[in-house]
């Protein structure tokens, strides 16, 4: 199946970008969902970073009644982690794997690519995250879980094992709930991975202090190179 490159909002914060973001959306949302958080990240001003924001293809989603709508894979539960459609995770993934490779054509190297999602796109980036070939700078995963969680072990790439990892939860997420996430962070400690977790009183979305811990984290990741 060809996968044609997603169409992508992209902006930089400066002209020459050194890292590059690629911030994978929720479900229904698109690109531009999450473009307003770039200048309220705190970024450094002499850190300058691309950040890639791409539209997911638009499919019929089971769990909103067949509507057809931007997702990254198909729900077909209101339980999101039961019967996960695989072959639409591996579809995505082959799509996000290609805008990892062009950001290295365009000269980032992978360890100064991060891989950041919200909810369905946080699904997305550990899922392609934990699996890419090459070591990635970091992953961002809020408000979210790990998909096909018991292929993850023969399927991990030994050269992510060691890439720091983000995970941010609301307390009171009606879509994706809390205990998702930490059993999906309890998972990941479990297996090695250096996890910094984060939990807010909040619903399926992100708060301010979220949105200041990720950018000192990416700070700190990305900052002092």
């Amino acid at each position: 199946m060809h996968h044609p490159i997603l169409p992508c909002v992209e902006l930089a914060t400066g002209d020459k970008p050194t890292a590059s973001i690629i911030w994978l959306h929720g479900l229904g949302a698109d690109g531009h969902d999450f473009e307003p958080i770039v200048p309220v990240l705190g970024l450094p001003d002499e850190l300058h970073v691309r950040f890639i924001f791409p539209h997911a293809p638009s499919m019929p989603v089971t769990v909103n009644g067949g509507y057809i709508m931007p997702a990254w894979f198909d729900i077909r539960h209101t339980d999101i982690d039961h019967e996960q459609d695989e072959a639409g995770i591996r579809s995505s993934s082959t799509s996000i794997g290609h805008l990892i490779e062009r950001e290295i054509m365009h000269g980032i190297p992978a360890k100064r690519i991060v891989l950041a999602g919200f909810s369905q796109g946080g699904a997305m980036a550990l899922y392609v995250g934990l699996r890419q070939s090459e070591p990635l700078a970091g992953i961002i995963a809020l408000s979210c879980y790990l998909p096909l969680e018991e292929t993850l072990e023969c399927e991990a790439s030994e050269s992510n094992k060691h890439t720091p990892v983000f995970m941010a939860h609301g307390v009171e997420d009606p879509i994706a709930p809390f205990e998702l996430g930490d059993q999906s962070r309890r998972r990941l400690t479990t297996l090695g991975y250096p996890i910094e977790w984060h939990s807010y009183p909040i619903g399926h979305h992100v708060c301010a202090e979220e949105i200041k811990a990720i950018g000192r984290w990416l700070t700190a990741l990305l900052g002092n190179k």
